[in-house]
């Protein structure tokens, strides 16, 4: 605990709040994760079922305990969940449940965080890990409110039999919109489309038992226009051109697309189905018109369903939007162990993408930060 005797709080019981807990009582601090839902890794609970994690397990692993090999090299989102709740119960961390922080606000020296149910909570130093896929994003699309077919967010997506026999259209292709329109694919739904803005740079999970998370980790620090080309040659090497199924290569570089929050995708069979015409690559969605939707190129479709794989917002302007912190985007100025010169003991974690993945550099910030907070407690 802090110099008082207050508990360091950290907002979010996914894997940055649990990681941070856990590093944290390595230095003999307390703490008390604050979360909203019923349970832990609630946002990974919801995930759509067919979910594995993107990058390997050995660097998928939180501080202080391995995911174990029974889990497989890319765990299951059950698998991760439950590895979740067994690393809140093997480091002891304390959860308070159903506790949602409204606002954060400085208050004589301190954070005073307002909660449901008219609670206020006083300390010297908070964390908040509410999560990089906190509200999910749907376009405003002109005309969408009369669309006559069945309009979701990907966020409701679980798995493909509701719409096995219909014909859907994915919009949006990152990780999320690949991997539901093989899903559905699959599953028996009749005619699959897959919306694209952007044509994406798509890697290999693995090559030769090489995955390209060590890509990642290995490209960290090298110039960004020496990956891109070097990502280039690999792709021509171990990925087909699909051009002529309406998916071209990329013409931005694959580390300055990252840089600008574009993350490959991940091919999880998108390649397949694009080549055997499972999967439909069509122009981006324009608007919405009763039943029919037009696209970027002029074309008309209509389909029975139509699911938004079109991202998530951080959410964090409510909760400290009048402090200052933020980035026109939303995203924490200062991230880690840094904190931002307006407000000291307030720690930002698991908001940033990095081709490295999440989870590893997450892990990362949770002991940089546990660092830095014992220095300062000292």
């Amino acid at each position: 605990m802090t110099d008082d005797g207050v508990p360091v709080h950290i907002i979010g019981a996914g894997p940055g709040g649990l990681a941070t807990a856990a590093a944290l009582h390595e230095h003999g601090i307390s703490t008390v994760v604050l979360e909203k839902s019923p349970s832990v890794a609630a946002s990974w609970r919801a995930h759509y079922d067919r979910l594995h994690l993107h990058t390997t397990r050995r660097w998928s692993s939180l501080p202080g305990l391995p995911i174990p090999r029974s889990y497989g090299r890319w765990v299951a989102r059950d698998d991760f969940v439950r590895y979740l709740e067994s690393y809140t119960e093997h480091h002891g961390i304390e959860v308070a449940t159903g506790v949602e922080v409204d606002s954060i606000e400085r208050h004589k020296g301190e954070w005073a965080l307002h909660a449901n149910g008219g609670r206020r909570l006083a300390t010297p130093v908070a964390v908040v890990a509410t999560g990089f896929n906190h509200t999910a994003h749907m376009p405003s699309w002109p005309g969408r409110e009369g669309y006559e077919g069945e309009l979701l967010h990907a966020s409701r997506y679980r798995n493909s039999k509701p719409y096995a026999g219909k014909d859907v259209l994915v919009v949006g292709v990152g990780n999320t919109g690949a991997e539901i329109a093989v899903d559905l694919a699959e599953g028996g739904a009749t005619r699959v489309r897959l919306a694209v803005r952007t044509a994406p740079h798509i890697v290999r999970r693995s090559t030769l038992g090489w995955p390209a998370q060590a890509n990642g980790v290995l490209c960290r620090r090298l110039p960004t226009r020496l990956v891109d080309v070097l990502a280039a040659r690999m792709a021509k090497v171990a990925v087909p051109d699909l051009s002529k199924h309406g998916l071209p290569r990329p013409d931005t570089g694959l580390y300055t697309r990252a840089r600008q929050g574009a993350i490959p995708i991940q091919d999880v069979g998108l390649i397949s189905a694009v080549r055997k015409r499972k999967v439909e690559p069509v122009a981006a969605v324009e608007s919405f018109d009763g039943s029919k939707i037009q696209l970027a190129d002029g074309t008309t479709v209509a389909p029975d369903v139509v699911i938004a794989a079109t991202g998530f917002r951080r959410g964090l302007e409510d909760l400290v939007g009048g402090l200052g912190v933020l980035n026109d985007e939303g995203r924490p100025l200062a991230h880690g162990a840094r904190t931002h010169p307006e407000a000291p003991g307030l720690h930002f974690i698991g908001y940033t993408n990095p081709l490295s993945g999440m989870l590893r550099e997450l892990s990362l910030d949770a002991q940089k930060i546990a660092r830095a907070i014992a220095r300062a407690t000292r």
